[in-house]
């Protein structure tokens, strides 16, 4: 390792707040565009869903609002850095495991039992199969995090081997993935899903062990030109349409699955961001923002559509409310308003289910290294399959719905171990000898 490379690893053995500062940005533009992206209306008993995204010219917003890139960015340098900082691989890989799938319980209790207790209520089918899909699609992301928490310490040993032609070379592989889907391999467009993302994630090893950490402004904005440069021509000359995010009828998704154009607008994104790193971990009031939002947001990530749900409901099917035309005036007068309603809804279930997301200190995890990594795999299993088919009424699906990925997820998290407390630990340790 490098003099520059240790000087790097010295300076930020501290919690980084431009980090955080991603992180929180990234989750806030998430909420944003869920918020504002549906358009509904009800007839019937049918619930009508658009995005307003697909309103002609607004794909433009969806290169600075899709943060996912961004998320697996902060993602990767946080993992490194809590990595080193571990007394060991197997006490990492048991509190990132356990962390990651402590708050998505009580979302799943609640879901399995909310579509019935709507139908009993005499919601439509309909309606309740939106919602319950909507619940959710998220936990996608959940499902390819924990596969890169698992692979973290293969990956960061390949990066201080080979540096950047690790993610040189997923490239390249995520390349070869989309030339095959797009000559009628569809199926096989999936691994990247894999590839890309944990490309994504090697270029957060190269900000906490590497140049990208220290650019200049100026070589910062050239990474920015370049990534957004080849996006641009991607979508130009190539086969990738212009939208960053999924639309409505679109023949191609750039994000289901991902393509490997979300990795140059990864580096489009972060090249932007640390050229003005210095402003940014700057800003009046940042730290009393991040001090509340830190410690949340994998709640706020994963409660922020149920509350869309709450909030769609009561004033679409319960009062009749229809989206105004996306870019009309009436649009741009309601969104702020529905913002804040939805945002209302969020604190309240942030008051019922965030104190899942703490974890207590000092604690002892009984699990071992191959027990966590099955773990981990199921329980990403299980994740995949909720987000891709939905919570749905028990009394209709009770073999074949939600529950079998429902126990798939409990699987894993009961493998992940026990915790107990050091002073337990040491007792236990004790009678065995």
């Amino acid at each position: 390792m490098t003099t520059s490379q240790l000087q790097t690893r010295g300076t930020r053995a501290t919690r980084d707040k431009f980090l955080d500062v991603v992180r929180a940005g990234a989750i806030l533009a998430v909420v944003a565009q869920h918020w504002t992206m549906p358009v509904l209306s009800f007839s019937g008993n049918t619930l009508a869903t658009g995005n307003a995204l697909a309103t002609p010219g607004w794909w433009i917003i969806t290169w600075a609002s899709q943060v996912m890139p961004l998320v697996f960015f902060a993602g990767g340098a946080a993992n490194l850095i809590s990595l080193r900082r571990a007394e060991s691989t197997r006490a990492w890989f048991a509190g990132r495991v356990r962390r990651l799938l402590v708050p998505v319980l009580p979302l799943m209790a609640v879901w399995l039992v909310v579509p019935d207790l709507l139908r009993g209520m005499g919601v439509p089918p309909q309606p309740v199969q939106v919602a319950s899909a909507i619940a959710a699609q998220l936990l996608w992301f959940l499902s390819v995090y924990l596969l890169t928490v698992l692979l973290t310490p293969l990956m960061v040993a390949a990066h201080r081997r080979w540096g950047l032609a690790v993610p040189a070379v997923l490239a390249g592989l995520g390349v070869l993935v989309d030339v095959a889907r797009f000559s009628d391999l569809g199926m096989i467009g999936y691994a990247n899903a894999v590839i890309v993302w944990v490309a994504v994630h090697q270029l957060g090893f190269h900000y906490v062990e590497g140049r990208l950490g220290s650019l200049s402004r100026r070589a910062a904005l050239a990474v920015s030109a370049a990534g957004f440069g080849v996006t641009a021509l991607l979508v130009a000359f190539g086969p990738y349409p212009a939208s960053m995010i999924g639309m409505p009828g679109a023949p191609v998704s750039n994000m289901s699955p991902p393509t490997v154009l979300l990795l140059f607008l990864a580096l489009g994104q972060i090249g932007f961001l640390l050229a003005f790193r210095e402003k940014l971990v700057s800003l009046p009031r940042v730290t009393a923002a991040l001090s509340w939002l830190s410690p949340r947001f994998m709640s706020v990530y994963l409660w922020h559509m149920p509350a869309l749900v709450v909030v769609s409901g009561v004033t679409v099917l319960g009062l009749g409310y229809s989206t105004p035309t996306p870019g009309s005036s009436m649009w741009f007068l309601m969104a702020p308003a529905w913002i804040a309603v939805c945002g209302a809804v969020l604190l309240g279930l942030l008051r019922l289910f965030e104190r899942f997301e703490t974890q207590p200190d000092g604690l002892v995890v009984t699990a071992r290294t191959p027990q966590l990594v099955l773990a981990g795999l199921l329980a990403s299993g299980g994740l995949l399959g909720l987000a891709a088919h939905g919570f749905a009424p028990l009394n209709d699906n009770l073999l074949t719905g939600p529950l079998p990925w429902v126990a798939l997820v409990a699987a894993g998290y009961a493998l992940a171990g026990r915790q107990v407390s050091m002073t337990r630990s040491r007792t236990l340790v004790a009678v065995k000898r």
